[in-house]
């Protein structure tokens, strides 16, 4: 049968093409041409889902706010378990959004959580896209 590959194989299609488009999606790649933040259409499979995600949003816009916050202050604002948040701030921190500092109080550990440069940087480009979207999609609406 014509257009059938056998199990396990896939079609090698390039990343991107010379002009920037992502062939597979028919559009251009982020950062490529378009008339939205970052010089592409607001588009919101292009958010950062890194920040996307309710929760780490949640962080993010917390620590924008603040110089720093505390674990039990994060879990109070997030309304998230131990767990979760942990989980949470572990992605934020290997991705260089956010940075973590353990001390002890006394014998009492104290975990401490601040925004850096990257982290407000990718912060206000979200906010950026999700203005853009906001605005087109207002356009829209109004015919």
């Amino acid at each position: 049968m014509a257009g059938r590959r056998a199990a396990g194989t896939a079609a090698r299609v390039p990343a991107h093409d010379v002009a920037g488009r992502d062939p597979r999606l028919g559009r251009r790649s982020p950062g490529e041409g378009g008339n939205g933040p970052a010089g592409h259409a607001a588009n919101a499979r292009d958010l950062d889902r890194l920040v996307h995600d309710r929760t780490r949003l949640a962080i993010v816009s917390a620590l924008a706010a603040n110089a720093s916050l505390t674990f039990t202050e994060l879990k109070g604002i997030t309304e998230t378990t131990d767990g979760n948040l942990s989980v949470h701030t572990r992605k934020l921190e290997d991705a260089g959004y956010v940075s973590c500092t353990k001390s002890f109080e006394g014998r009492v550990p104290r975990t401490e959580f601040a925004l850096t440069a990257a982290g407000r940087r990718a912060l206000q480009k979200y906010l950026d896209h999700m203005e853009a979207i906001i605005v087109h999609a207002r356009r829209k609406a109004r015919g």
